[in-house]
């Protein structure tokens, strides 16, 4: 009997969307990221499938890098549909800027200087592998952070968001740098890049916001992905930052009300759109779902624990670490006050990391680096949030319970107190 039909496929999709919607709902309860859950769940599924003596090979990687480029258009445009640019997020939103951009820079100069020291001759390339070891994972803080108190909550989302969107873009302008030979040019091709490609994502976001609410079928948000896919893959071809398109179509999407002002505002049929984008705001967020499941369920069939004790290995991780917390506390202190816990500890790498550490062009991959290094550093950052949030999670029940029960002690300081009004008529 052949095990691999169309009914045992479907059994084993359906059966891991089920089992990561428990996952879901245990980290809510727990604190533990559901991603550590998922790695495990496909660890446990390569394991089976080694006792079964069952070799998918070729097929496993090329589901990931599938999975990998519809999750990283998907997390962005899920990201840029979550930021409202209102006036009075403005300060939450300028820290939250500063703290991302200014961690993921120095960040990444300090690991790439770690690896360029130990590892790496070449900065240029060391630079290339310490990018998405340095990105926020808004995939694993956005679930893990409900628990906290709305102003951490919002800085968390905030920040890991642009985390994430500025992570890849210098990611990819890195890249499309490669071939420049001075400092210079690279600064020239850099920025015209971006220049070209904002024109180019303001002309296509106003034209599809103006667009959507006409077109009569029914059917248009998978239509509409569609479109940002077929955007986002021709954009590549011409060396575009395509991600900038998705990122600016998502924000123009959800404040249309900032981009269309004055007489431009006649042109947008507001109720329409605004159904378009509670509807396209669901969709996008149940296909991150799904793609965030298989791809890191697929990341943990695909993973080799044979380097991880390999103690040069394992003194780059913790030196990563270390450097990530440092600077995370340093620019906290500066920028986000004086209660920076437990946002300290939340800093964890996942979706990005991997999909960027995989996206290194193959003329930059260095054969000495050890994926080690990525896994430790993956899962000793999620732990390390885990245990931040727990303990965050017990010292808030322990206040609440205390004042709960001296309520009644309270109440009578209250009353023994008499205002200066009382004491005159006494």
């Amino acid at each position: 009997m052949d095990i691999f039909n169309v009914y045992t496929e479907a059994i084993a999709i359906s059966s891991i969307i089920i089992i990561s919607y428990f996952f879901s709902y245990v980290a809510k309860k727990t604190n533990i990221p559901s991603v550590l859950l998922l790695i495990g769940l496909g660890i446990g599924v390569q394991r089976l499938l080694k006792s079964a003596e069952i070799d998918l090979g070729i097929y496993i990687m090329e589901a990931l890098e599938l999975f990998g480029v519809v999750g990283l258009i998907m997390i962005v445009l899920e990201a840029a549909l979550d930021l409202e640019l209102k006036k009075e997020k403005k300060p939450l939103l300028v820290r939250s800027f500063l703290v991302a951009l200014l961690s993921l820079l120095v960040t990444a100069f300090a690991i790439a200087y770690l690896f360029h020291t130990f590892l790496i001759p070449d900065f240029y390339v060391a630079l290339l592998y310490a990018i998405p070891l340095s990105i926020l994972s808004s995939a694993i803080i956005i679930p893990s952070v409900a628990g906290l108190i709305d102003s951490k909550k919002e800085f968390m989302i905030y920040e890991s968001t642009f985390s994430d969107i500025l992570g890849i873009m210098f990611f990819y302008f890195m890249i499309g740098g490669a071939d420049a030979t001075g400092t210079s040019e690279i600064v020239i091709d850099v920025s015209s890049s971006i220049l070209l490609t904002i024109v180019l994502s303001l002309v296509i976001s106003y034209t599809l916001v103006l667009l959507l609410p006409r077109l009569q079928s029914k059917v248009k948000l998978f239509f509409l992905i569609s479109v940002l896919v077929l955007l986002y893959a021709t954009g590549k071809l011409f060396h575009l930052s395509s991600l900038l398109i998705i990122m600016v179509f998502g924000l123009v999407l959800n404040n249309y009300q900032v981009f269309f002002k004055g007489k431009m505002k006649k042109l947008v049929r507001a109720d329409s759109l605004k159904q378009i984008t509670e509807d396209f705001h669901v969709v996008t967020m149940e296909t991150a779902f799904v793609v965030r499941t298989f791809f890191f369920v697929i990341f943990g069939m695909t993973l080799d624990f044979s380097g991880i004790m390999h103690p040069p290995s394992l003194y780059l991780a913790t030196g990563v670490l270390v450097a990530t917390y440092v600077i995370r506390y340093l620019f906290l202190k500066l920028f986000a006050g004086q209660s920076i816990l437990p946002q300290l500890w939340i800093a964890p790498r996942g979706l990005i990391t991997v999909l960027l550490f995989f996206s290194i062009p193959v003329q930059f991959q260095n054969p000495e680096f050890n994926p080690a290094i990525l896994l430790i550093v993956i899962l000793t950052s999620s732990f390390i949030m885990s245990g931040g949030l727990m303990a965050k999670k017990e010292d808030i029940e322990e206040r609440d319970e205390l004042s709960f029960d001296d309520w009644d002690e309270l109440d009578e300081e209250i009353r023994s107190l008499t205002s200066p009004a009382e004491k005159l008529k006494e």
